[in-house]
């Protein structure tokens, strides 16, 4: 599906700035090294992590999107260490000091465990996790993310998935959004930071 939406148009379908959740809390990479920016897409954040100094590693299952991310590595004149992989064929016992999801919530919630676990396998103890989503409310909005309630984040979802780790952001809040074609107007939305014990 992904690949299909990504090769179907020749603009970045969600823009090529990053999220704004990483742009207004830039201490997330204080003190990081190494980043892992799973399902990555266009590479716009990847690129954003890069540009802080850190040494990134981006992946995503669209060739069109790992493509572009490239590019857009090139273009902003960082390293951006872009690999094709899907989910489950990602290696996630390669340890990060930061692990990011930026709107990843395309599991079903029957596989949400075995997501979660992944994230927090790829974290290094003492590391960071931070993810940032939609949440319920954004299905009755309609401006990106999946159709369907269960797929969404709450607060209480997140803090139970990740038992033990220390929380530093956790906040759910609704602004207008302009992030290409794929994400435009009003949005609920959640950010999730946590450290590894």
């Amino acid at each position: 599906m992904w690949e299909n939406r990504y090769s179907k148009t020749d603009e970045y379908l969600f823009g090529t700035a990053p999220a704004l959740f990483l742009t207004e809390n830039p201490w997330l990479t204080a003190g990081v090294e190494t980043a892992l920016s799973v399902a990555d897409g266009e590479g716009r954040n990847g690129v954003q992590l890069a540009r802080a100094g850190l040494q990134v590693t981006s992946f995503d299952l669209s060739p069109t999107a790992v493509g572009r991310a490239k590019a857009l590595a090139e273009k902003a004149g960082v390293t951006l260490d872009t690999r094709e992989s899907d989910w489950q064929g990602w290696d996630w016992d390669r340890q990060f000091d930061l692990v990011v999801g930026i709107f990843i919530q395309f599991m079903p919630p029957a596989e949400r465990p075995a997501q979660f676990a992944n994230l927090a396998r790829a974290v290094k103890p003492g590391g960071r996790l931070a993810l940032h989503g939609y949440t319920p409310e954004q299905v009755a909005l309609g401006t990106g993310g999946p159709p369907t309630i269960a797929q969404m984040w709450t607060p209480e979802l997140l803090v139970t998935a990740f038992p033990g780790w220390r929380i530093e952001r956790l906040a759910a809040y609704e602004r207008d959004v302009q992030e290409g074609r794929g994400h435009s107007g009003r949005s609920a939305l959640i950010d999730f930071v946590a450290t590894r014990p």
